[in-house]
């Protein structure tokens, strides 16, 4: 080629540097290495959080030469990653890269600014203060009003309102999740009263009960008029519309259940438990006698008709009968885990018997979980990704609208992170099944191995995903996850794009969390890598620091695309406030839990709830995540700022008194290497 120019950005380990030529090699991480040059107008950045605030503390060694070869001096060194955005050409035989702006990790050598203790929560507070200024200016407390007149789904790209006024409930909910969890990590009451209000609102505006109040169904959204408001029942959203879409249904509840975690509102959890029973009536595909439809093949069907209540009179024909990853297994990230954490062991006191709740969530997490294992794994050895639609029996469905024979790769991370999340129950409970449970009793040895061979088949396909996934998912010269990809590559390629090689910041979300997750379960180094080189293409190229707000789609460089309603902030596709604070959360404790003790960090935490003074209770549930057996302890209870005793590090439930609801309980936890962990302890058991 002649005169070809292309901009370029590479991620990689500085192999070595040349002071005489102002250049350095990086090597990526599919092996192949380039040469950067640097001039005196190539810019040398320290990554900065959504404050804005410089991080660059590199020393000056003072005698560098000339411009370009001092600042290869001062900021390159052998066997740091960073990432060299630049100008790369071609002329017949020659080629050259240069560099025009590179960014450091931390301004020490070997260190990452986002394994520190304070970055998720910095993050995290921003995002939510942004939100919430853009949506109610300077109220500091909220009113029911305040979302009835004031909340939006859909914001620009400034926070601002758009011409769309309509209200969704699931995307409502998404917020309210992560206002949920903006508290649980950094304890601003601002965030925790934000989310109440938003709650009170949901069940006010979108909740509709079954007459004799046994189920929940929520509504689609409502639509402000000049002289009233529409409400919205079925969805309005592409292939869905005309529908209830279980996905939504199920995300009407994930800010509900999270919400209840730091709360333990008996209200609320009402409503959860109203509207996972309507998941199971009218959803679930168990056998129903003189029922062609309901041959109890298991698994929940993905849409519904809003007049019939069936799954086989949608009226879009493609949504009839059929079953998908959302209708499956998102129940577990979006709920269930959370639910459990809550319930799981039940706690003390309270206004009423959560012993079938706390069964109920067990057995959906047992079913959803097999299911996965069993169904979505792709049959040919040669086809890495899973499956995602089926229809009625478990038969791949492969050409149903934009999706066809196509795998979403921030699909194929979901899956490997929440298995591994999962295999830490079941890893917890066959712990608690292989002791006896009083003296003189036996351990139940058969419910130990049925928990621990649930476990090893999560973490043998969690593992399979996650290794496949870094070969082909991932951009192994710029960094960050792809999105949509052909299964079977028609084009004589690895891959075969669907669309653009263009990244999306919920998909980036789900593989950083199972590379950090499954790095802390497996100990392999891959998954450390990995984490820190997702974590990095995240916090370089998804936040928009001008605005305190995360971009949806960047470029294959990793640019921001803000046109095409990608610029749009809210919005029912994930930018609603769900994925970025999921991230923070889970990033935050994962690498406190996980990454700490392999970089000699602080691996210190802390949890904050607050539950209301009418739940009743007389103890709260404050595990952070499904964490395997011994991998934290509790190191510290405060209640209204006083320390409270807690007998048991690894027992994690908080006892209170009545006096104590209502108060600000804050628990701090600390992670545990291997060595050092007891056995004969798990969650939910006195030892």
């Amino acid at each position: 080629m002649k005169r070809f120019t292309q901009s370029l950005t590479v991620m990689g380990t500085v192999t070595e540097s040349d002071l005489a030529n102002a250049s350095f090699s990086v090597k990526a991480q599919s092996g192949d290495s380039f040469e950067a040059y640097v001039t005196a107008q190539t810019s040398f950045q320290v990554l900065t959080n959504l404050d804005s605030l410089s991080t660059d503390r590199v020393l000056d060694p003072m005698d560098h030469g000339s411009p370009a070869s001092g600042l290869v001096k001062k900021y390159v060194n052998q066997g740091q990653l960073l990432v060299v955005q630049g100008v790369y050409q071609l002329n017949d035989e020659n080629s050259r890269f240069d560099a025009r702006t590179v960014y450091l990790l931390s301004s020490v050598k070997d260190n990452f600014l986002f394994e520190e203790t304070h970055w998720w929560i910095t993050q995290t507070a921003r995002l939510a203060d942004q939100w919430l200024d853009s949506l109610f200016g300077d109220r500091r407390t909220y009113a029911v009003d305040d979302w009835v007149a004031l909340y939006h789904t859909n914001l620009n790209i400034l926070g601002m309102r758009v011409e769309n006024n309509v209200q969704e409930c699931a995307v409502l909910s998404r917020l309210i999740y992560g206002l949920s969890a903006a508290f649980l990590i950094v304890g601003e009451d601002r965030y925790r009263q934000a989310a109440e209000s938003a709650v009170r609102f949901q069940r006010d505006a979108f909740r509709s009960l079954s007459h004799d109040g046994t189920y929940c169904f929520w509504a689609f959204g409502r639509r402000k008029g000049l002289y009233g408001t529409e409400l919205l029942v079925p969805s309005q959203s592409g292939d869905d519309t005309g529908s209830i879409p279980l996905y939504e249904q199920i995300y009407a509840i994930a800010g509900l259940a999270n919400y209840y975690r730091i709360s333990q509102d008996w209200e609320v959890l009402q409503d959860i438990r109203r509207s996972v029973r309507a998941f199971n009536a009218f959803f679930l595909d168990e056998k129903r006698e003189n029922d062609p439809v309901f041959l109890g093949n298991g698994g929940y069907f993905s849409h519904i008709d809003y007049v019939t209540m069936r799954p086989d009179r949608n009226q879009n024909p493609n949504n009839n009968l059929k079953k998908n990853w959302n209708s499956v297994g998102d129940h577990i990230p979006a709920y269930l885990i959370n639910l459990l954490l809550s319930l799981d062991p039940q706690p003390i006191g309270g206004r009423e018997d959560l012993t079938e709740i706390t069964e109920t969530a067990r057995e959906m997490l047992e079913q959803v979980t097999t299911l996965i294992l069993d169904k979505f794994p792709d049959p040919d050895p040669k086809v890495p990704y899973v499956n995602e639609r089926f229809f009625a029996d478990w038969e791949p469905d492969h050409t149903y609208a934009w999706q066809q024979n196509r795998a979403v790769v921030g699909h194929n991370f979901k899956i490997a992170w929440n298995l591994t999340r999962v295999a830490n129950y079941y890893e917890t409970l066959a712990a608690s099944a292989g002791r006896p449970s009083a003296p003189g009793l036996r351990p139940n040895t058969d419910l130990e191995k049925k928990h621990q061979a649930l476990a090893d088949r999560c973490m043998l396909l969690a593992n399979k995903l996650g290794k496949s996934m870094t070969d082909i998912g991932i951009d192994t010269i710029r960094g960050g996850c792809f999105d949509c990809v052909e299964r079977n590559p028609s084009n004589g390629m690895p891959i075969e794009f669907t669309w653009l090689n263009t990244k999306d910041f919920w998909q980036q979300e789900q593989a950083i969390l199972a590379y950090l997750i499954l790095f802390g379960h497996t100990d392999d180094n891959l998954y450390l890598d990995m984490a820190r080189r997702t974590e990095a293409f995240w916090n370089i190229f998804f936040l928009d620091r001008e605005h305190k707000g995360m971009y949806f789609r960047v470029s294959e460089n990793g640019l921001p695309i803000v046109q095409g309603g990608y610029e749009v902030r809210g919005g029912h596709s994930d930018a609603s406030g769900y994925h970025c604070f999921e991230l923070n959360y889970l990033a935050h404790i994962y690498n406190r839990a996980y990454i700490s003790l392999a970089n000699n960090t602080d691996p210190s935490f802390c949890l904050h709830f607050r539950p209301k003074n009418d739940c009743g209770l007389r103890s709260i549930n404050v595990l952070p995540d499904f964490f395997a057996p011994g991998m934290v302890q509790i190191q510290q209870v405060t209640i209204n700022g006083i320390p409270r005793p807690h007998e048991d590090p690894n027992y994690f439930q908080v006892q209170l008194s009545e006096g104590d609801l209502g108060c600000c309980v804050d628990v701090t936890f600390r992670a545990v290497s291997k060595t050092a962990r007891t056995p004969a302890s798990v969650n939910g058991e006195k030892t």
